[in-house]
This record gives C-alpha cells, sequence and structure tokens, in this order.
C-alpha cells in the first residue's frame, strides 16, 4: 500500500514503487490493484486517512451467525467474533457470559447478549486512528472479578488507537496482597482523605529520582561494562572497602545497584582479582574445644582489644591498637608505639574508646605484660570493668580481635607504599573500610546495627531518612536481631570448632 497525503504527491510515489518494481523485474497485476482510492480493504479491515475500520461484510456474517448448538459450533462462533476484539470495548467481559459454557453440554441462551454486543459495535461502527507522534497519549484501563480492558487513545477529538481486553482469573489471596500494598501507599490515603471532604484531587504524576531508574531503592544499571566495571572497581578495589570476598562484594553492590548477570559478573572479577590472590591468608582449623564468651547485650557493653607490633615507623608510630565492640563488631584503630606503660594504655584506652562510647561492662584481650599490669588491674577493678584474658596459645577466647588483626594487616599489605612508611595514614580508610562491610555473623554492617543505616561513600547515595520514632524503634529491632544472630553463628562454630 502506498499512503499519501496528496494526490500529486501519491502520483509521484506510486510511479517510484512501479518503477522499482520493473528494476528488479517485479510485476504488479493489474486485476489486483486499485489505484487513486481514499479507502482500501487489507486483511479483513479497510484502511483510510481516518485510521483502521472493520469489514462491514464480516460484521453483518457475525450478526447472521445462527445461535450455537453445541460447544464446537459456539468455540467455531468466539473464534471468529475474537478477530475483531481490538475495535470493541470491554470485549472480554461482554464474552465472559458465553466462554465458561465452552466447557458444559448447551444449550446457550446467554449468547444472545454477546450477539446484542456485536450489534452495537455494528452501530458504533469504530474506526481506530492513526497513531500521531505529536500528540500526548492516553491509557484508560479497567478491571473486574474477570476481565481486564484497556483503550488507547490521544487527544485529537479523543480518537481510539487501539482497544484490549483480556479474560482472567483473580485469586482471593492476591487481591488481598494488592490491597494491603496499595494501603501503604501514603498518596492513596491522601486522596481518600480529600475525596471524603469533597475536595478535588490534584494529579499525582510519578517523577524519576535523579533522572535514575529505580528498583527497591536500587539503582537499575544497563548492560554497560564500563559502567558495571567502574562499579566494580569501587565496590571492591577501593580503599573504601578493601578487597572484601564474592559475597561481601555481591552485598555492598546490591546496597544501591542492580543489573541482570552481576551475581555471575562479581564472582568472576573477585576469583581472578590478583590483590586478593597474593595478600590473604589461607585459614587452618583450630585445636581443642571452643568455649564461646557471653553474647554482650548491647553495642560496646563488651570489648576486645589487642596489638599489633613490629609494623615499620610510620609518623613515629610502630604498633596499632585495635578495640573491637564484640556486639556490633565496630572496629577502632589507633596507632601507638611499641614502647608504652599501662599508663599510656589507659590513657589512649579514655581518649578514643570510652570518651566516644562510654565504659564496657567487660574487655576480652591475651596475657600480653600491659595487659595484666598492676595498673591495669586496679584501673579495671576501679572502674567496674571485668577483663576476660585468653590464655597461653589458645586465641580462640579473642579470636574476633585476631581475625580483624588480619583483615587490617591485609589491608595495609594491599595498599601501603613500598617503603611501608605510610601505614599511619591508611588507618582511618581501613577502620571505615571494616565498618562499612557486612560481617557474617551479624548479617550486616556495624554501622547499620548501630546508626540504622550504611554510611555513603561513592557514587550515589539514596536517602533512607526516618522519623524519629520509627528510627528507634528499627535500632532496637535490629539490635535484637543482630544478638540472635550471634547466638546462632557462636552454636554453628562450637559445633564446627568442637569436631577436632
Amino acid at each position: 500500500m502506498v499512503f499519501s497525503s496528496s494526490e500529486e504527491e501519491h502520483v509521484k510515489q506510486v510511479a517510484s514503487v512501479l518503477q522499482r518494481l520493473r528494476d528488479n523485474n517485479l510485476f504488479a497485476k493489474a486485476s489486483k490493484c486499485v489505484f487513486h482510492a481514499s479507502s482500501v480493504e487489507y486483511l479483513g479491515y479497510f484502511v483510510s486517512s481516518d485510521g483502521l475500520k472493520m469489514d462491514s461484510s464480516n460484521i453483518q456474517q457475525i450478526l447472521n451467525w445462527p445461535q450455537p448448538k453445541n460447544i464446537n459450533a459456539l468455540q467455531s462462533f468466539l473464534g471468529f467474533a475474537n478477530f475483531y476484539r481490538h475495535f470493541i470495548k470491554h470485549y472480554s467481559k461482554k464474552s465472559h457470559l458465553s466462554l465458561p459454557f465452552s466447557r458444559k453440554i448447551l444449550p446457550l441462551s446467554s449468547v444472545r447478549k454477546l450477539l446484542v454486543s456485536f450489534n452495537y459495535s455494528k452501530k458504533l461502527s469504530p474506526i481506530l486512528a492513526n497513531s500521531n507522534p505529536s500528540l500526548p497519549t492516553i491509557v484508560e484501563t479497567e478491571a473486574s472479578d474477570y476481565a481486564l480492558g484497556a483503550v488507547l487513545s490521544q487527544e485529537d477529538g479523543i480518537k481510539e488507537s487501539r482497544f484490549f481486553s483480556i479474560k482472567v482469573e483473580i485469586f482471593s489471596d492476591l487481591v488481598e496482597k494488592i490491597q494491603k500494598e496499595v494501603w501503604q501507599e501514603k498518596d492513596y490515603k491522601e486522596i481518600l482523605k480529600q475525596l471524603a471532604r469533597g475536595e478535588s484531587v490534584p494529579d499525582y504524576s510519578l517523577e524519576p529520582q535523579a533522572k535514575l531508574l529505580l528498583s527497591k531503592e536500587q539503582v537499575v544499571i544497563p548492560r554497560n561494562e564500563e559502567l558495571q566495571l567502574n562499579i566494580l572497581q569501587k565496590r571492591h578495589d577501593s580503599p573504601l572497602v578493601s578487597h572484601p570476598g564474592q559475597e561481601k562484594t555481591l552485598k555492598l553492590i546490591k546496597r544501591d545497584f542492580h543489573w541482570a548477570g552481576m551475581n555471575q559478573l562479581i564472582k568472576y572479577y573477585v576469583s581472578s582479582c590478583q590483590q586478593c590472590s597474593r595478600n590473604k591468608n589461607i585459614h587452618h582449623k583450630k585445636f581443642g574445644l571452643l568455649k564461646p564468651l557471653q553474647i554482650p547485650s548491647g553495642p560496646w557493653n563488651s570489648l576486645s582489644i589487642d596489638f599489633i607490633t613490629q609494623f615499620h615507623l610510620s609518623n613515629n608510630f610502630d604498633s596499632i591498637l585495635v578495640a573491637v565492640d564484640r556486639f556490633s563488631k565496630k572496629a577502632i584503630f589507633i596507632p601507638d608505639y611499641g614502647t608504652i606503660t599501662a599508663l599510656d594504655l589507659a590513657q589512649i584506652f579514655i581518649g578514643h574508646v570510652f570518651s566516644k562510647n562510654g565504659l564496657s561492662v567487660s574487655i576480652v584481650s591475651d596475657i600480653g605484660s600491659l595487659f595484666v599490669s598492676s595498673f591495669w588491674t586496679q584501673l579495671c577493678q576501679q572502674l567496674k570493668i571485668s577483663r576476660d584474658l585468653s590464655t597461653s596459645f589458645h586465641p580462640e577466647t579473642d579470636g574476633q580481635t585476631e581475625m580483624v588483626n588480619q583483615i587490617l594487616e591485609q589491608y595495609l599489605w594491599m595498599y601501603v607504599s613500598y617503603h611501608q612508611d605510610d601505614c599511619y595514614t591508611w588507618l582511618p580508610l581501613a577502620e571505615f573500610s571494616y565498618d562499612n562491610a557486612e560481617h557474617s555473623s551479624t548479617k550486616q554492617s556495624s554501622f547499620f546495627t548501630i546508626y540504622g543505616r550504611n554510611h555513603s561513600f561513592d557514587l550515589i547515595h539514596i536517602s533512607q531518612d526516618s522519623p524519629a520514632g520509627k528510627l528507634s524503634t528499627k535500632l532496637q529491632s535490629l539490635q535484637q536481631v543482630v544478638k540472635e544472630e550471634l547466638e546462632s553463628v557462636i552454636r554453628r562454630f562450637k559445633k564446627y570448632a568442637d569436631r577436632n
């Protein structure tokens, strides 16, 4: 078909088409061609400048169809009528009375209602208009207990471009779920309030947040390898995350991003990371039976401390004091000197731990000379702090800090300079990296356990602000979950450790 906006243009276009056929030794049969027509029959429709129209002969055939006497006749009738479903509003709803009977024995008196609906359609003689890209498009939808319908139209005297309808079976539990979700929408509740007060309801429109496509507060990333690789590098290679394993890298990325095939890509990326292969330790099974410590009641109620010594001199510091909250797993990395006294230790503890987090009920440590000194012992007694000391050659008592020490050492190995004289400058980033990562025991980061949110550190931050009351309840719930997770992990770890 050759459609033109004017007769002069049409003559030129038809001549061009015929010439193209001639150039390729193709021929058009004259008896099957129609020229200079305002309307053309095509595949059961009539096509014109107004749009698409039903063939009147087919409509008459539908209206003259005899009432079906058996299942096959009914199915034939519905199959033929279905050809024009796009022209008829609520086709599925109107044909619903007949459809259930296609599984039963006839006669069918209700089929007459379907014939009436087609007769009504004939009187309307609807024309489906051609789509105009310059006009806004309107989609109107409607649903009942057994059918869904939609009309696609444009604001040009409101011309319909297409009707859509389908028969469905909606289960009651699905309806209840939808109703429950709808009631959670603030806009929906506001609309109901305004309707109850007799007020006009303003237009509610959805807008992209910062021009990003979101899915459950995650930014949906397109199939762009460069962009995906950039995110991977920032969530795995960056000093702010310190080369986590596959699972932790996946969870760090899933906080803010999602794309198809991300699991496989992350698995390949982490497994092929040369830094991880060179610098991470291989752990052996522990010896002896495990005697787990009591679960703390909340953040900073109990902490473990230890020293990492014999570092290269960095800003006059040659050792690191590591303090870890046994509940939230939050760590503090404090640079110090290998020659500090018990008094120095007390001052460091007060300045870096107590001043920010309050007094702890218990402190777990090894039996290093500073931790068993008379001064430190008397200080803990005066402050009513219980000391839990590990036995010789059995670091499992303070296994948490030992593990954090290894993580910190691995971090520094990856990022310090060739001369290893800048360890001091990397400690704040190492601390952030550790605290922002999800811990296998609590199933969340220490930041999330304490503050109720993960800290932002790179490309994007989705707002998660909560009212004060909800935030307080959320924190209490989070900390209860953490306590239960810790108890579960200790039971599993003890069972695993005691098998040796």
